[in-house]
Protein backbone atom coordinates (compact mmCIF):
# COMPACT_ATOMS: atom_id res chain seq x y z
CA UNK A 1 0.00 0.00 0.00
CA UNK A 2 1.58 3.36 -1.14
CA UNK A 3 1.60 5.67 1.79
CA UNK A 4 0.04 8.72 2.24
CA UNK A 5 2.03 11.98 2.56
CA UNK A 6 -0.43 12.42 5.70
CA UNK A 7 1.11 9.14 7.45
CA UNK A 8 4.33 10.73 8.43
CA UNK A 9 2.74 13.19 10.31
CA UNK A 10 1.06 10.08 12.83
CA UNK A 11 3.24 8.02 15.29
CA UNK A 12 3.80 3.83 13.94
CA UNK A 13 1.93 4.99 10.59
CA UNK A 14 3.99 3.51 8.86
CA UNK A 15 4.38 0.19 10.83
CA UNK A 16 0.73 -0.15 10.43
CA UNK A 17 0.98 0.06 6.98
CA UNK A 18 4.16 -2.15 5.82
CA UNK A 19 1.71 -4.83 8.22
CA UNK A 20 -1.05 -4.05 5.90
CA UNK A 21 0.97 -5.06 3.20
CA UNK A 22 2.44 -8.38 4.81
CA UNK A 23 -1.11 -9.36 5.68
CA UNK A 24 -1.99 -8.52 2.12
CA UNK A 25 0.31 -11.40 1.09
CA UNK A 26 -0.24 -13.95 3.46
CA UNK A 27 -3.85 -13.72 4.00
CA UNK A 28 -7.09 -14.57 2.23
CA UNK A 29 -9.56 -11.73 1.60
CA UNK A 30 -12.58 -11.90 3.47
CA UNK A 31 -14.73 -9.54 1.41
CA UNK A 32 -18.41 -9.42 1.64
CA UNK A 33 -20.31 -12.38 -0.13
CA UNK A 34 -22.82 -14.80 -0.36
CA UNK A 35 -25.00 -14.37 3.43
CA UNK A 36 -22.76 -11.99 4.46
CA UNK A 37 -23.46 -9.99 1.55
CA UNK A 38 -26.77 -10.11 1.48
CA UNK A 39 -26.74 -9.07 5.38
CA UNK A 40 -24.62 -5.99 3.97
CA UNK A 41 -27.61 -4.74 1.62
CA UNK A 42 -30.51 -5.60 4.13
CA UNK A 43 -29.02 -3.02 6.77
CA UNK A 44 -27.08 -0.74 4.50
CA UNK A 45 -28.91 -0.80 1.02
CA UNK A 46 -27.29 1.65 -1.51
CA UNK A 47 -30.34 1.76 -2.69
CA UNK A 48 -33.86 1.06 -2.24
CA UNK A 49 -36.65 0.79 -5.07
CA UNK A 50 -39.95 1.28 -3.57
CA UNK A 51 -43.47 2.09 -4.37
CA UNK A 52 -45.48 4.57 -3.56
CA UNK A 53 -48.70 2.90 -1.00
CA UNK A 54 -50.57 5.60 -0.12
CA UNK A 55 -50.84 9.43 -0.34
CA UNK A 56 -51.96 11.14 3.09
CA UNK A 57 -53.56 14.60 2.75
CA UNK A 58 -52.15 16.21 6.55
CA UNK A 59 -52.68 19.94 5.80
CA UNK A 60 -54.06 22.23 2.61
CA UNK A 61 -49.96 22.46 2.40
CA UNK A 62 -48.56 18.85 3.67
CA UNK A 63 -48.74 14.84 2.34
CA UNK A 64 -47.33 12.28 3.97
CA UNK A 65 -46.22 9.53 0.81
CA UNK A 66 -45.93 6.09 2.16
CA UNK A 67 -43.52 3.91 0.65
CA UNK A 68 -43.49 0.38 0.69
CA UNK A 69 -40.82 -2.83 -1.21
CA UNK A 70 -42.90 -3.95 -4.32
CA UNK A 71 -42.75 -7.67 -2.48
CA UNK A 72 -43.83 -6.47 0.98
CA UNK A 73 -40.32 -7.29 2.47
CA UNK A 74 -39.32 -5.02 5.39
CA UNK A 75 -37.60 -2.57 5.48
CA UNK A 76 -33.76 -1.58 6.75
CA UNK A 77 -34.28 -0.86 10.45
CA UNK A 78 -33.69 2.96 11.33
CA UNK A 79 -32.94 5.56 14.01
CA UNK A 80 -36.05 7.85 15.18
CA UNK A 81 -34.93 11.14 13.71
CA UNK A 82 -33.26 9.90 10.77
CA UNK A 83 -34.18 10.65 6.64
CA UNK A 84 -33.81 8.83 3.72
CA UNK A 85 -33.09 10.69 0.19
CA UNK A 86 -35.47 10.54 -2.83
CA UNK A 87 -34.73 10.68 -6.48
CA UNK A 88 -36.70 13.42 -8.59
CA UNK A 89 -36.56 14.36 -11.88
CA UNK A 90 -37.93 18.01 -12.49
CA UNK A 91 -37.63 20.03 -15.69
CA UNK A 92 -35.60 17.33 -17.20
CA UNK A 93 -32.90 17.30 -14.29
CA UNK A 94 -32.52 14.47 -11.57
CA UNK A 95 -31.74 15.36 -8.64
CA UNK A 96 -32.19 14.17 -4.78
CA UNK A 97 -33.88 15.85 -1.38
CA UNK A 98 -33.69 14.05 2.37
CA UNK A 99 -36.97 13.73 4.15
CA UNK A 100 -36.93 12.64 7.66
CA UNK A 101 -38.90 9.72 7.91
CA UNK A 102 -42.18 10.47 10.03
CA UNK A 103 -43.32 6.68 10.46
CA UNK A 104 -42.13 4.78 14.01
CA UNK A 105 -38.85 2.42 13.60
CA UNK A 106 -40.93 -0.19 15.25
CA UNK A 107 -42.66 -0.82 12.01
CA UNK A 108 -40.59 -1.98 9.37
CA UNK A 109 -43.15 -2.65 6.44
CA UNK A 110 -43.40 0.93 5.12
CA UNK A 111 -41.12 4.35 5.38
CA UNK A 112 -43.62 7.48 5.93
CA UNK A 113 -41.88 10.89 4.25
CA UNK A 114 -43.96 13.67 5.16
CA UNK A 115 -43.44 16.69 2.80
CA UNK A 116 -44.95 20.27 2.79
CA UNK A 117 -45.60 22.55 0.11
CA UNK A 118 -42.79 25.24 0.47
CA UNK A 119 -42.34 28.61 -1.80
CA UNK A 120 -39.69 28.08 -4.45
CA UNK A 121 -39.61 24.53 -3.41
CA UNK A 122 -38.70 22.85 -6.86
CA UNK A 123 -38.81 18.98 -5.45
CA UNK A 124 -41.11 19.13 -2.71
CA UNK A 125 -43.60 20.63 -4.86
CA UNK A 126 -43.46 18.72 -7.78
CA UNK A 127 -43.74 15.71 -5.06
CA UNK A 128 -47.14 17.23 -3.59
CA UNK A 129 -48.57 17.90 -7.46
CA UNK A 130 -47.43 15.00 -9.09
CA UNK A 131 -46.63 11.89 -6.72
CA UNK A 132 -49.54 9.46 -6.36
CA UNK A 133 -50.53 5.18 -5.51
CA UNK A 134 -48.41 3.25 -7.67
CA UNK A 135 -45.62 5.63 -8.98
CA UNK A 136 -42.34 3.79 -8.42
CA UNK A 137 -39.21 5.86 -6.48
CA UNK A 138 -35.92 5.27 -6.10
CA UNK A 139 -34.38 6.31 -2.54
CA UNK A 140 -31.14 5.91 -0.16
CA UNK A 141 -31.16 3.60 3.11
CA UNK A 142 -31.34 5.31 6.15
CA UNK A 143 -29.12 8.31 6.97
CA UNK A 144 -28.13 10.92 9.37
CA UNK A 145 -27.14 11.84 12.95
CA UNK A 146 -30.22 13.59 14.51
CA UNK A 147 -31.42 11.15 16.19
CA UNK A 148 -31.51 9.84 20.39
CA UNK A 149 -28.17 8.92 21.65
CA UNK A 150 -28.74 7.57 24.95
CA UNK A 151 -25.05 7.62 26.14
CA UNK A 152 -25.35 11.31 25.63
CA UNK A 153 -28.89 12.81 25.54
CA UNK A 154 -30.41 11.86 28.48
CA UNK A 155 -34.12 10.47 28.58
CA UNK A 156 -35.23 14.48 29.34
CA UNK A 157 -35.97 15.80 26.02
CA UNK A 158 -37.60 18.74 24.15
CA UNK A 159 -37.90 19.45 20.90
CA UNK A 160 -38.14 22.41 19.01
CA UNK A 161 -40.38 22.11 15.86
CA UNK A 162 -41.55 24.46 12.90
CA UNK A 163 -43.33 23.22 9.20
CA UNK A 164 -42.23 20.18 8.35
CA UNK A 165 -39.67 20.34 10.66
CA UNK A 166 -42.19 17.96 13.06
CA UNK A 167 -41.71 14.99 10.62
CA UNK A 168 -38.54 13.34 13.08
CA UNK A 169 -40.45 14.43 16.09
CA UNK A 170 -43.37 12.30 14.67
CA UNK A 171 -40.94 9.60 14.39
CA UNK A 172 -39.03 10.01 17.81
CA UNK A 173 -42.69 9.94 20.00
CA UNK A 174 -44.02 7.14 18.15
CA UNK A 175 -40.78 5.60 19.11
CA UNK A 176 -41.15 5.94 22.61
CA UNK A 177 -45.05 5.10 22.78
CA UNK A 178 -44.03 1.68 20.53
CA UNK A 179 -41.53 0.62 22.63
CA UNK A 180 -42.32 1.77 25.56
CA UNK A 181 -39.77 3.72 26.17
CA UNK A 182 -39.23 5.59 29.74
CA UNK A 183 -38.23 8.41 27.83
CA UNK A 184 -39.81 11.87 27.86
CA UNK A 185 -40.11 14.05 25.12
CA UNK A 186 -42.11 17.40 25.23
CA UNK A 187 -43.01 18.57 21.72
CA UNK A 188 -43.37 22.66 21.03
CA UNK A 189 -44.39 23.15 17.40
CA UNK A 190 -44.40 25.99 15.85
CA UNK A 191 -47.05 27.15 12.91
CA UNK A 192 -48.15 29.76 10.85
CA UNK A 193 -51.89 29.26 11.15
CA UNK A 194 -53.97 26.46 13.18
CA UNK A 195 -54.36 25.21 10.00
CA UNK A 196 -50.52 24.36 9.12
CA UNK A 197 -50.64 22.22 12.24
CA UNK A 198 -49.24 18.54 10.61
CA UNK A 199 -50.17 15.59 12.81
CA UNK A 200 -52.56 17.61 14.98
CA UNK A 201 -55.03 14.83 15.74
CA UNK A 202 -52.11 12.41 16.18
CA UNK A 203 -50.28 14.57 18.35
CA UNK A 204 -53.46 15.54 20.72
CA UNK A 205 -53.70 11.85 21.29
CA UNK A 206 -50.69 10.50 21.75
CA UNK A 207 -49.99 12.99 24.63
CA UNK A 208 -53.26 12.48 25.71
CA UNK A 209 -52.89 8.72 26.29
CA UNK A 210 -49.29 8.96 27.19
CA UNK A 211 -48.78 12.39 29.66
CA UNK A 212 -46.19 11.14 32.00
CA UNK A 213 -43.80 10.27 28.49
CA UNK A 214 -45.18 12.50 25.55
CA UNK A 215 -46.58 16.68 26.07
CA UNK A 216 -47.27 18.52 23.14
CA UNK A 217 -47.53 22.54 23.01
CA UNK A 218 -49.11 24.24 19.60
CA UNK A 219 -47.55 27.56 19.06
CA UNK A 220 -49.54 29.88 16.32
CA UNK A 221 -47.79 33.08 14.88
CA UNK A 222 -51.10 34.08 13.45
CA UNK A 223 -54.37 32.82 15.59
CA UNK A 224 -57.76 32.83 14.71
CA UNK A 225 -60.59 33.91 16.83
CA UNK A 226 -60.96 30.52 17.83
CA UNK A 227 -57.53 29.88 19.01
CA UNK A 228 -57.21 29.36 22.82
CA UNK A 229 -53.08 28.12 23.21
CA UNK A 230 -49.71 29.92 22.65
CA UNK A 231 -48.87 32.84 20.29
CA UNK A 232 -46.19 34.51 18.03
CA UNK A 233 -42.61 33.07 17.71
CA UNK A 234 -40.72 30.49 19.95
CA UNK A 235 -38.95 33.03 21.83
CA UNK A 236 -37.20 32.14 25.12
CA UNK A 237 -40.09 33.12 27.80
CA UNK A 238 -42.33 31.15 25.67
CA UNK A 239 -40.11 28.16 25.88
CA UNK A 240 -39.49 28.38 29.55
CA UNK A 241 -43.46 29.27 29.74
CA UNK A 242 -44.26 25.89 28.26
CA UNK A 243 -41.33 23.28 29.04
CA UNK A 244 -39.98 24.93 32.59
CA UNK A 245 -36.03 24.95 33.23
CA UNK A 246 -34.10 23.00 30.76
CA UNK A 247 -31.15 22.66 32.99
CA UNK A 248 -29.32 19.32 32.06
CA UNK A 249 -31.90 18.40 29.11
CA UNK A 250 -30.96 18.17 25.73
CA UNK A 251 -32.98 20.05 23.17
CA UNK A 252 -33.64 19.04 19.52
CA UNK A 253 -34.24 21.78 16.75
CA UNK A 254 -36.23 21.18 13.23
CA UNK A 255 -37.58 23.58 11.04
CA UNK A 256 -37.21 25.72 8.16
CA UNK A 257 -33.99 27.28 7.78
CA UNK A 258 -34.54 30.50 9.30
CA UNK A 259 -35.57 28.68 12.75
CA UNK A 260 -32.10 27.58 13.35
CA UNK A 261 -30.29 31.18 13.87
CA UNK A 262 -33.37 32.43 15.80
CA UNK A 263 -33.90 29.14 18.01
CA UNK A 264 -30.26 29.12 18.86
CA UNK A 265 -30.16 33.42 20.06
CA UNK A 266 -33.22 32.19 21.99
CA UNK A 267 -31.69 29.34 23.44
CA UNK A 268 -27.96 30.84 24.13
CA UNK A 269 -30.21 33.79 25.67
CA UNK A 270 -31.62 31.65 28.52
CA UNK A 271 -28.07 30.37 29.03
CA UNK A 272 -28.74 26.66 28.11
CA UNK A 273 -25.60 25.55 26.43
CA UNK A 274 -24.81 24.99 22.90
CA UNK A 275 -23.52 21.09 23.29
CA UNK A 276 -26.98 20.30 24.65
CA UNK A 277 -28.41 21.59 21.55
CA UNK A 278 -28.83 18.92 18.37
CA UNK A 279 -29.79 20.54 14.80
CA UNK A 280 -31.14 18.80 12.28
CA UNK A 281 -29.33 19.75 8.61
CA UNK A 282 -31.74 21.57 6.71
CA UNK A 283 -30.19 22.65 3.38
CA UNK A 284 -27.79 24.91 1.88
CA UNK A 285 -27.87 28.66 2.56
CA UNK A 286 -30.19 30.84 -0.06
CA UNK A 287 -27.54 33.56 0.69
CA UNK A 288 -24.29 32.53 1.35
CA UNK A 289 -22.70 36.08 0.60
CA UNK A 290 -24.23 36.68 3.75
CA UNK A 291 -22.21 34.66 5.73
CA UNK A 292 -18.23 35.47 7.08
CA UNK A 293 -15.89 35.06 4.56
CA UNK A 294 -17.55 35.46 1.47
CA UNK A 295 -14.93 37.55 -0.76
CA UNK A 296 -17.35 41.13 -0.76
CA UNK A 297 -15.61 41.71 -4.65
CA UNK A 298 -17.64 38.63 -5.97
CA UNK A 299 -21.03 39.25 -6.81
CA UNK A 300 -23.20 36.26 -6.03
CA UNK A 301 -25.74 36.66 -9.18
CA UNK A 302 -22.02 36.66 -11.53
CA UNK A 303 -21.06 33.82 -13.55
CA UNK A 304 -18.35 31.43 -13.56
CA UNK A 305 -16.52 28.35 -15.15
CA UNK A 306 -17.13 25.24 -14.00
CA UNK A 307 -14.70 22.49 -15.87
CA UNK A 308 -15.38 18.60 -14.75
CA UNK A 309 -12.36 16.53 -15.13
CA UNK A 310 -13.55 14.07 -17.89
CA UNK A 311 -16.67 15.74 -17.97
CA UNK A 312 -18.96 19.09 -19.30
CA UNK A 313 -17.97 22.35 -18.35
CA UNK A 314 -20.33 25.24 -18.41
CA UNK A 315 -21.33 28.36 -16.55
CA UNK A 316 -23.13 29.02 -13.32
CA UNK A 317 -23.97 32.07 -10.92
CA UNK A 318 -21.58 31.79 -7.86
CA UNK A 319 -24.39 32.15 -5.07
CA UNK A 320 -25.74 28.49 -6.97
CA UNK A 321 -24.31 25.58 -4.84
CA UNK A 322 -21.92 23.12 -6.69
CA UNK A 323 -23.76 20.04 -6.52
CA UNK A 324 -27.30 21.91 -7.61
CA UNK A 325 -25.30 23.17 -10.84
CA UNK A 326 -23.38 19.77 -11.86
CA UNK A 327 -26.67 18.02 -11.43
CA UNK A 328 -28.45 20.42 -13.85
CA UNK A 329 -25.60 19.43 -16.47
CA UNK A 330 -25.93 15.55 -15.81
CA UNK A 331 -23.46 15.35 -13.14
CA UNK A 332 -24.49 13.24 -9.95
CA UNK A 333 -22.06 12.88 -7.73
CA UNK A 334 -22.95 10.57 -4.44
CA UNK A 335 -25.19 12.83 -2.17
CA UNK A 336 -27.30 12.33 0.82
CA UNK A 337 -28.30 15.45 3.00
CA UNK A 338 -27.23 18.31 0.90
CA UNK A 339 -26.21 20.53 3.92
CA UNK A 340 -22.55 20.08 4.55
CA UNK A 341 -22.59 17.53 7.26
CA UNK A 342 -22.80 13.64 5.33
CA UNK A 343 -19.60 14.07 3.28
CA UNK A 344 -21.17 12.16 1.10
CA UNK A 345 -20.84 14.73 -2.19
CA UNK A 346 -17.19 15.40 -1.60
CA UNK A 347 -15.56 16.77 -4.43
CA UNK A 348 -11.73 17.74 -5.28
CA UNK A 349 -10.90 21.44 -6.52
CA UNK A 350 -8.17 20.80 -8.65
CA UNK A 351 -7.84 24.84 -9.39
CA UNK A 352 -9.73 28.19 -8.67
CA UNK A 353 -11.56 28.76 -5.26
CA UNK A 354 -14.74 27.89 -3.83
CA UNK A 355 -16.39 29.14 -0.97
CA UNK A 356 -17.46 26.67 1.97
CA UNK A 357 -21.12 28.07 3.66
CA UNK A 358 -20.48 28.00 7.71
CA UNK A 359 -22.92 24.56 7.58
CA UNK A 360 -20.02 22.56 6.01
CA UNK A 361 -18.02 20.19 8.21
CA UNK A 362 -15.10 19.75 6.64
CA UNK A 363 -12.30 17.56 7.68
CA UNK A 364 -9.00 18.95 8.78
CA UNK A 365 -7.19 17.22 5.99
CA UNK A 366 -9.43 19.18 3.29
CA UNK A 367 -7.65 22.38 2.97
CA UNK A 368 -4.57 20.67 2.15
CA UNK A 369 -5.82 17.75 -0.09
CA UNK A 370 -8.84 20.22 -1.57
CA UNK A 371 -12.17 18.27 -1.33
CA UNK A 372 -15.27 20.23 -0.49
CA UNK A 373 -18.60 19.23 0.00
CA UNK A 374 -20.16 20.09 -2.83
CA UNK A 375 -23.80 20.90 -1.46
CA UNK A 376 -22.43 23.62 0.89
CA UNK A 377 -19.64 24.64 -1.71
CA UNK A 378 -20.24 27.99 -4.17
CA UNK A 379 -17.32 28.52 -6.77
CA UNK A 380 -16.26 32.03 -6.57
CA UNK A 381 -14.19 31.73 -9.83
CA UNK A 382 -13.24 29.73 -12.39
CA UNK A 383 -13.02 25.71 -10.89
CA UNK A 384 -11.83 22.66 -12.39
CA UNK A 385 -13.06 20.07 -10.10
CA UNK A 386 -12.50 16.10 -9.97
CA UNK A 387 -15.25 13.70 -9.17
Amino acid sequence: MPAHPLAELFAGALDIMTEIDRRAEEGVDHGAAGDVQRLVDRYHPSGLDLVVAEVITETATAKTFRLRRADGADLPPFQAGQYVTLDATVGGTTTSRPFAISSSPASLEAYDLTVRRVPGGRVSNHLIDHLAVGDRVRTSGPLGSFHHNPLFHGEDLVFLAGGSGVAPAMSMIRDIVDHGLARRLHLVYGSRTADDVIFRETLDKLAADHPDRIRVDLVVQRPGADWQGPTGLLTGETITALTGPLVGRMVYVCGPQAMYPYALAELARLGHPRRRVRLEANGAPARPQTQAGWPAERDPEGEVQVTVQGGPSFSTPRGRPLLDALEEHGVRPEVGCRSGECSLCRVRVVSGEVFDAEEARLRLSDAWSGYTHSCVAYPVTDVEIAL
